[in-house]
């Protein structure tokens, strides 16, 4: 008994050890837990306010796209309020997959978004470490809560916006004190300066290390915050810092051509775009790194702050403000030099930048394939009205097949021999099936973005393209009805007489008239459809023909004994069918219209 009371005290290095593992592993998880609720608040920001500004904001990126230059100030803007470079590409690239932005257009925007996300960085360096950021953050908060409990969607979403600001700000502050001290871990703090020894691979070496930050991360602000983080406690070196900022240029663009992976090939360019840009300016910038750095600690200088390149860490580990305050402001000259340098010497090369990606990712073959969707190959976007926008293009896609299946039931009721009407025939029943189809993936699409946080406007939006969905694909079972009354009257060796004909082609004049005013209407963004005039003045053709050709049938019958009862049975069916058409034409505008009208 008394030999164990004195083996006692040989166990004590070991539990010391045990103490030292868990307390590096609580830092760990306290810094992954920051930056958890940096890229949280940071995705809360981009939700909010593309909700709140909803469809303006995209018809702001839309309409202010006519030059490169004003697309560039477009992606500035917009990459400054929503705080994610990765963000407004990703809207980008739902955009050009939805057709709403030409690739062209696209290109300026994606410029403007390197140099906005600059901004973040200036933020953190300006207000991340001088001062105790919480102390705005926490009273903010409470008009965040305030606002969420509003009624109204709009205010809903910039409260959204507020609690997700400051989430970012004491994120960044649990990030930057939650950092371990290096000079309580000798080997590793070896560790870090080894691999700074390595002369120029040193700087390939923290490339690589920014570019696979941002991968994990999936956001190049949250790994710039983490890196000034490190470099302001001492972790890395200016210039290892600055090698990783070029790596988190080409880790960004991950997040755009995962989105552009399930979008079409438009949107794939897009997103590659992105990448050859990024890139291409970080290739330029470790050619000429050694000089770069070298005007980066003139600019600081400039500014009155101490050279970045000429300080050195302490060797107590006691980093001073000046010091840090000249690597932050050196990071983030750092960051703007390189995007606007990388923007003014691209921007003159726009076609050729459109050139490479199109024949890097040439058009598929059979992309005229009518079958195949254009727009929604995926699941839903970042938010439920990037989603609704490519649906409502999917939606328009749709009904420009159910117009073409619309040529095709007219070459059926005029086709003048057997194999013409077969070939018809089969494209009808073809068609349905499409139609069908169509309608499912549409709807599981539109069930997904349900599934989803949405606004009360684009839950009525969804309800209103169930309506439109749903009436379209009943165009295609009205085509394959068609093609079934033909098949049955050809089974008897019937035909129309020429009269029968040229009032078919009448019935079918206007219908054509519905067709097109239904697309027109389809095509304008819903909360501009304020009138409907030319859908009704369309049907009402329709249900006018409709009647006068029922009353001629029915004096017919009545006074003709020439015409044939059993042949007029199969023209008035088909004239039937043609008039219920019409009224699944005029109930898709009509659902739009009373979807804009609830707005």
């Amino acid at each position: 008994m008394p030999a164990k009371l004195i083996n006692l005290p040989k166990f004590a290095p070991v539990n010391e050890k045990i103490l030292l593992i868990m307390e590096v592993l609580l830092q760990i998880l306290t810094l992954l837990g920051a930056m958890c609720m940096f890229l949280y608040g940071m995705t809360l920001m981009s939700s909010g306010l593309q909700k709140a500004a909803g469809d303006k904001l995209r018809s702001f990126l839309a309409s202010m796209t006519s030059t490169p230059w004003k697309g560039i100030l477009t992606g500035i803007i917009v990459t400054a309020l929503i705080q994610s470079s990765s963000g407004t590409t990703v809207m980008v690239v739902s955009m050009v997959n939805a057709g709403l932005l030409s690739l062209v257009n696209a290109v300026g925007i994606i410029m403007g978004a390197n140099i906005g996300t600059t901004i973040t960085a200036w933020l953190i360096a300006l207000f991340g470490f001088s001062f105790d950021i919480t102390t705005l953050a926490l009273p903010f908060m409470i008009l965040g809560v305030v606002m969420l409990a509003s009624k109204s969607d709009r205010t809903k979403s910039i409260g959204q916006f507020v609690i997700g600001f400051c989430l970012l700000l004491i994120g960044l502050v649990a990030m930057k004190d939650s950092v371990p001290d290096l000079n309580k871990y000798p080997d590793t703090l070896a560790l870090v300066k080894g691999l700074t020894s390595f002369g120029f691979w040193s700087i390939i070496i923290f490339t690589i290390v920014g570019t696979v930050l941002t991968l994990i991360l999936q956001a190049s602000s949250a790994a710039m915050a983490l890196t000034m983080v490190f470099l302001a406690n001492g972790w890395i070196s200016f210039d290892m810092a600055i090698a990783m900022v070029l790596g988190e240029n080409i880790g960004t663009t991950i997040t755009a051509n995962i989105a552009a992976a399930v979008g079409n090939y438009s949107a794939k360019r897009t997103a590659l775009i992105h990448t050859v840009f990024n890139v291409f300016g970080v290739v330029l910038a470790l050619v000429f790194f050694h000089p770069l750095i070298a005007l980066i600690g003139d600019m600081v200088t400039w500014l009155g702050f101490p050279n970045p390149n000429e300080m050195t860490r302490p060797s107590d580990g006691v980093i001073p403000l000046p010091l840090q305050e000249s690597w932050l402001y050196g990071i983030c000259i750092l960051h703007t030099v390189f995007n606007l340098a990388n923007t003014l010497i691209l921007v003159w090369f726009i076609p050729q930048l459109v050139k490479i990606v199109t024949k890097i990712v040439p058009t598929p073959e059979g992309e005229e394939e009518v079958f195949r969707l254009k727009f929604i190959q995926g699941g839903p976007l970042s938010t439920a009205e990037l989603s609704l926008d490519e649906a409502k293009q999917e939606i328009i896609h749709f009904a420009e097949i159910c117009y073409k299946d619309f040529d095709y039931m007219k070459s059926a009721i005029f086709a003048k021999d057997p194999e013409t009407f077969s070939e018809m025939r089969a494209k009808l029943v073809k068609y349905e099936q499409i139609t069908d189809r169509i309608e499912y993936e549409i709807a599981t699409y539109l069930n997904q973005v349900s599934a989803g946080e949405i606004s009360d406007a684009s839950a009525r939006r969804i309800k209103g393209m169930y309506k439109i969905i749903s009436e379209l694909e009943s165009l295609g079972d009205s085509g394959d009805s068609i093609g079934r009354i033909l098949q049955r009257r050809n089974d008897r060796g019937w035909t129309f007489d020429s009269g029968q004909n040229k009032k078919i082609a009448r019935m079918a004049d206007f219908l054509d008239e519905a067709y097109k005013a239904m697309i027109d209407n389809l095509r304008k963004p819903y909360y501009m459809l304020k009138d409907i005039t030319n859908a009704q003045d369309a049907e009402y053709n329709i249900n006018e023909c409709r009647g006068t050709l029922r009353e001629e049938h029915i004096i017919n019958i009545e006074e003709n004994p020439a015409y044939k009862y059993q042949i007029g049975v199969f023209y008035m069916d088909i004239i039937a069918e043609m008039e219920k058409m019409g009224d699944f034409i005029i109930n898709i505008s009509e659902a739009q219209l009373a979807e804009n009208e609830r707005d």
